[in-house]
Order: structure tokens, then C-alpha cells, then sequence
């Protein structure tokens, strides 16, 4: 994986002026995009497209600091007009291509990046891989903004209004694994890209032959593997801790990548004012054939 993360970084820097084919490099070496993305963006902390047009302005800046025309540097790194350069320039460095022409600055850089995998010595994870058949998920659902620490209060929100009984309805309809009142996100930005909107699902996980209250939403999920992930702690930190670990970590260290579907996370106990809990992360596996 992390060979495969500097391979990207590579095509980038040959292709700061075209858009990049990330399907292409991860075709190249034997990954998939949805993977690739997933964990750039994990170790990076920052999407792939963020890294693009801060290495691209990285590099323009040079060039508007020379003098050069702008509409010459706009094309040369791919932009179809000076004003999406400049906006894009601006983003960056927090100036315009005029103002830094006329001062020299004040500019950002953005280094190239370079992954790289250090040994530790860390705690063990506690995981396990389970071969599911399909199954489905059932609960209220929400779209929501992605937020990457903290209590997300878009979702606290939504299931402090569900009605009381609600809880307990939804945990009675559980048949299946995973077991319990579950937390779902799914269609989440292959970025991973905080702030994108993503489908929040309270509710439970049943069978494929259950008969389903009418008034439920429900998301399809189809047969394949998982990894689990249990975490116990501090809520929700310790959960988010292991999210992260599991990029940092565990995929770079085993012959399983991500793929495409809902993440789940199980509450296995939890304290009366949910300050701590014991939690399991469900994320959908398959076999890494490289």
C-alpha cells in the first residue's frame, strides 16, 4: 500500500498540468481507486484533489513570481481562464497571482509527500475478518455533513429527536450481525473529504427474509467480507482512534483493502451518560491481490 501511495504521488508530479487518472495508477498497481483514494486521504489528512492544486500552485507560484503571463500559467496547469486559476491560486497562498507579482508573496508551499512505514511497537488491534451473506440495514436515515473528530452534532441532533421508544423498536428488530442498535455511514466521499455530505443510518441489521415495518428506510447490502475492529475507551474517542488506525496501521500491514459500502459501527455496552462504550467498526474487506 504505501509503494502504491508513492506511485501516486509520483504520477502527480508528471501530471500537475492534466488531470490526474487515479484509476489508472491504482489500476498499475493492482489496487482499487475507491481504496487508493481512501487511504491517501487517511494518512495525508488532506484528499487527493486538495494535494493536486496545492503541489500545482506550489510549483505556479514560481512562475507568476517570474513574471510569466498569466493566462500562459492558467493553461499550463490546466485551468481554462485566469480567473479559475486565480481563485484556485488564491485558495492556496491566501493572495492573488497580481498581488504576489507584484510583492513576491506571502506564498504557502506544499512539499511533495513521501509515505513511509514506521514499526512502532503499538498495541495490538483487535480484529477479526467474518464472511457475511447479503444482508440488510434498517433505521432512520439522514444526510449529514463528514466530521472527523469530535462529536459529529448534525447526527447527536437527529437521534436525540427519534421519539424514546424508537431505540428499543429498532434493537427488537435486529436478526442478525452485526447485533444491536448500529450506526451507519454510507455514500461517504471516496476522499473522504471532511465536510462532504454522507448518509447517516440509525437503526438495526436483519436478514434478508425479515418482513420490515413500511415506515424504516433501508439500505441493501450485499454478501463479502468484513473486518471488525473492536475499541474500548473513552467515547467517542477511542472509536475515532481506531478509525484512524486502521489506515495508519492495520491495511498497510495486511493483504486486505477496502471496498465499496455502508461502515457500521455495533455499541457492545456503553456507560449510563455514553462517556465511554465498548464498540465494534464494521468495514467492508476484500482480499488485496498484490
Amino acid at each position: 500500500m504505501i509503494a502504491a501511495l508513492n506511485r501516486l504521488v509520483d504520477a502527480v508530479e508528471t501530471q500537475l498540468g492534466e488531470d490526474i487518472k487515479v484509476d489508472e495508477v491504482a489500476a498499475g498497481v493492482g489496487t482499487t481507486e475507491y481504496h487508493l483514494r481512501r487511504m491517501f486521504s487517511s494518512l495525508a489528512g488532506m484528499p487527493v484533489t486538495e494535494y493536486v492544486r496545492r503541489r500545482r500552485m506550489t510549483v505556479a507560484a514560481a512562475d507568476v513570481v517570474a513574471g510569466d503571463g498569466l493566462l500562459d500559467i492558467a493553461v499550463r496547469y490546466g485551468y481554462g481562464s485566469t480567473e479559475a486559476f486565480g481563485r484556485a491560486f488564491r485558495m492556496v497562498h491566501g493572495s492573488t497571482p497580481a498581488e504576489v507579482q507584484r510583492h513576491g508573496g506571502p506564498l504557502r508551499s506544499q512539499p511533495r509527500l513521501r509515505f513511509r512505514l514506521t514499526v512502532e511497537g503499538s498495541d495490538p488491534m483487535d480484529t477479526r475478518i467474518t464472511d457475511r451473506p447479503s444482508f440488510r440495514l434498517v433505521g432512520h436515515a439522514t444526510r449529514v455533513p463528514l466530521i472527523h473528530h469530535g462529536v459529529n452534532p448534525h447526527i447527536a441532533a437527529f437521534v436525540a429527536a427519534l421519539p424514546a421508544g424508537e431505540h428499543q423498536r429498532l434493537k427488537d428488530c435486529s436478526d442478525t450481525e452485526p447485533g444491536g442498535l448500529l450506526q451507519v455511514t454510507a455514500d461517504v466521499d471516496p476522499d473522504y473529504t471532511e465536510g462532504t455530505s454522507l448518509t447517516y443510518l440509525h437503526g438495526a441489521a436483519v436478514s434478508g427474509n425479515s418482513v420490515l415495518p413500511e415506515d424504516l428506510d433501508v439500505i441493501e447490502v450485499p454478501a463479502g467480507s468484513w473486518a471488525v475492529f473492536r475499541a474500548t475507551g473513552a467515547y467517542p474517542d477511542a472509536l475515532q482512534r481506531t478509525w484512524a488506525a486502521t489506515a495508519t496501521d492495520w491495511f498497510p500491514s495486511n493483504p486486505w483493502r477496502l471496498r465499496p459500502g455502508p461502515s457500521i459501527v455495533a455499541v457492545l455496552e456503553r456507560a449510563d451518560d455514553f462517556s465511554t462504550a465498548t464498540t465494534e467498526l464494521w468495514m467492508p474487506v476484500e482480499r488485496d491481490p498484490g
